[in-house]
């Protein structure tokens, strides 16, 4: 090929693929295959690479943006880049329309075109003969910076005016948009930083508007921003009357537009659009924190001029705000009603969403570790619908050397105890059962009917035992006196008793309900009946090693660690004494299962639905007591499907890997 020829095959690849670049990333309609795509893109890349000279900046082969930059080069916009006003809702909004009504009567005839305020970083591109040649950042409005090479790397971003349905572009066209990033964008670039161990960003907001201005190019285009372009600045040719003409005519020559906007007749109708959208905007892609009203008529928007750097045809109509900077005073420890240590930031007050903030979660240690978060720094704080507000993270160009370091307590705030972290988990514990902060829920526990079943002792009295004082730990419980209850508001002579009768008959439970209701973290029903059945009473159980604990099925490293934990805690030991000296001590008699024999040993039995005349725990104790073993979950290690009416999905699980069925006459039969 000649090289009139060579350009013209140039010229034809570039045309095809800045219009399946327009169809793929604007429009999402794609009409070729990648594969295709592809094809014609590395035969652009060859002819190119021969070819150095015919290279062009507009060049689909050019997003992946140039050399680093030293700094960013000033440009001087060719008009100023105005703000908005901003109006908080209804009553601001008709105050804005009653002050432009005033200046220009025709403002009574207004229709208005309403587009959700974006929350990204303001650009301003220009073009020149259909070709991008320069974008800029907002800056003062008046000079920018010179961002040409990163806003190259933006797929959404015509490098070329494409002009779609015939036309030709202006000779120079500048046009001012919002570049951004979608909440799902956000949320897949934030885990695969995590993934490789680097550091994850805030928010969309902070990372579009970050990315744009890297240094190296090549940083941008790794970041997924996008953006919608709604405003023409300058034209050398003659532009739409209205604003709704010049969305479809930026449409028209091929710029990315947002599909989202509404019409309204009047003022009224436009408030009443903003108000409906108040809580749709959090299901939209992209954070937005208004939406901008605009009145239609470009002329009668310009005859109306500015007031001060703002122009008097438009108004945010700003939502309450969701993000908000503060400072972070302190970090104080909660424990929670299931001993859970949970840090807690103390705020400089700040108002969002309406609401003065003072408090708000810091999820985790591993949270406030991860986040470096240190006491006094400036952080962002966020606020999603009604939801707790909590922090985001820090802000670090913003410290003075004044922060310091939050320090993970050792011993628990509430009773002084050693805090414990289970292997795998996030959270730190508090295992005293006679913990201030946790006494209501662990007694609660305690007297539940899956732990020792004390009739009569609900939540309500157990707050009222331990703010009378008469209860401290699990044990007082059996030393209460009659006399003491009757003096508790309510309690009757005979509540006090049934009540006395209740704790009394708990002392006959067996010892996987006692090891249930002492509520050792991960501790569960089926987890206590293994220990109580390997350990036969709470002196074993307690010197068990981690080898022991996990050496048995069901028992992992987290609740073995759990386990041991519990039993090393002074407190703990203080209330097994007064549990035994009380006569709360039961003692697992030798069963066919511990001696490895019996109809049923060596089976794994899973039960689901109701049976016809035993119950699931009478059910579990007829197999346990003839050696066999009972199983949460259906899996190809399960021998047998106990099955009674109304089955869950176990059934289906055990029909799918072929498990044998019993019914209950069935189990009985095996037993004789």
């Amino acid at each position: 090929m000649d090289e009139k020829e060579i350009r013209q095959q140039i010229e034809t690849l570039r045309e095809q693929l800045h219009y399946h670049n327009y169809l793929y990333h604007t429009l999402d309609a794609p009409v070729i295959s990648d594969y295709d795509y592809d094809q014609l893109y590395k035969r652009l890349k060859e002819l190119e690479s021969a070819h150095p000279e015919l290279i062009t900046a507009d060049s689909p082969t050019q997003r992946s943006g140039g050399q680093p930059l030293d700094k960013f080069r000033k440009v001087e916009h060719p008009s100023p880049i105005q703000s908005l006003a901003n109006g908080f809702g209804r009553q601001d909004t008709l105050d804005w329309y009653e002050r432009i009504l005033r200046l220009d009567p025709a403002v009574a005839r207004a229709d208005y075109v309403l587009e959700p305020k974006l929350d990204g970083l303001t650009v301003v591109l220009t073009y020149e003969n259909g070709s991008f040649v320069l974008g800029a950042t907002r800056g003062d409005g008046l000079v920018g910076e010179d961002v040409t090479e990163n806003l190259r790397t933006i797929p959404t971003l015509p490098l070329r005016i494409p002009v779609m349905g015939g036309g030709h572009a202006p000779a120079r066209l500048v046009v001012r948009g919002e570049a951004i990033m979608f909440k799902d964008d956000f949320e897949r670039l934030n885990a695969q930083l995590e993934q490789r161990g680097e550091k994850t960003y805030l928010n969309p907001r902070n990372t579009a508007a970050g990315s744009l201005r890297q240094l190296d190019p090549a940083v941008t285009a790794k970041r997924p921003l996008k953006i919608f372009l709604y405003q023409i600045l300058e034209s050398s040719e003659e532009t739409p009357n209205t604003q709704s003409e010049i969305l479809d005519y930026l449409m028209k020559l091929g710029f990315p537009v947002n599909p989202l906007r509404w019409h309204a007749n009047n003022i009224e109708e436009a408030v009443q659009i903003c108000e409906a959208q108040a809580l749709s905007r959090h299901t939209w892609a992209y954070d937005a924190d208004g939406i901008v009203i605009k009145i239609n008529d470009q002329a009668l928007s310009r005859r109306l001029g500015f007031s001060g750097k703002d122009p008097r045809g438009a108004l945010a109509f700003k939502y309450p705000g969701q993000e908000v900077e503060t400072t972070l005073l302190d970090i104080q420890v909660n424990v929670g009603r299931t001993g859970v240590l949970t840090p807690l930031a103390v705020l400089k007050p700040v108002s969002i969403g309406g609401v003065i903030v003072r408090q708000a979660t810091l999820h985790n240690f591993d949270f406030i570790r991860d986040k470096d978060i240190r006491i006094g720094d400036q952080v962002l704080l966020k606020r999603a619908g009604e939801v707790i507000p909590y922090i985001l993270g820090p802000l670090p160009e913003k410290r003075d050397g004044t922060e310091k370091t939050f320090e993970i307590p050792r011993e628990c705030p509430s009773c002084g105890s050693p805090i414990q972290k289970v292997p795998e988990e996030v959270a730190y514990y508090c295992v005293n059962s006679s913990c201030p902060a946790q006494l209501v829920r662990n007694l609660e526990n305690f007297a539940s009917r899956g732990a020792l079943d004390i009739s009569g002792l609900g939540s309500q009295i157990v707050a009222q035992l331990v703010e009378s004082g008469l209860v401290n730990s699990a044990a007082d419980l059996y030393t209460l006196k009659r006399d003491a209850l009757m003096k508790l508001d309510k309690f009757g002579e005979k509540k006090a008793e049934n009540l006395l009768q209740a704790v009394e008959s708990s002392k006959q439970q067996p010892l996987e309900r006692l090891i249930i209701g002492l509520g050792i973290h991960g501790v569960g029903e089926v987890a206590a009946r293994k220990l109580a059945r390997q350990f036969l009473n709470l002196d074993a159980l307690s010197r068990a090693s981690l080898d022991e604990l996990t050496s048995l099925e069901g028992i992992g490293p987290g609740i073995a660690a759990s386990i041991t934990g519990w039993f090393a805690q002074p407190h703990n030991q203080e209330l097994l004494q007064k549990l035994r000296a009380n006569g709360v001590w039961p003692q697992e008699h030798e069963t066919k299962e511990n001696a490895q024999s019996g109809a049923l040993a060596g089976k794994t039995f899973v039960i689901t639905g109701t049976l016809p005349t035993l119950s699931r725990e009478q059910a579990e104790r007829l197999i346990l007591e003839h050696g066999g073993t009972i199983s949460s979950s259906v899996s190809k290690k399960t021998d047998y499907l106990l099955l009674g009416e109304n089955p869950g999905s176990k059934y289906a699980k055990a029909l799918e890997l072929g498990i044998p069925i019993l019914d209950e006459d069935s189990l009985r039969q095996m037993l004789t």
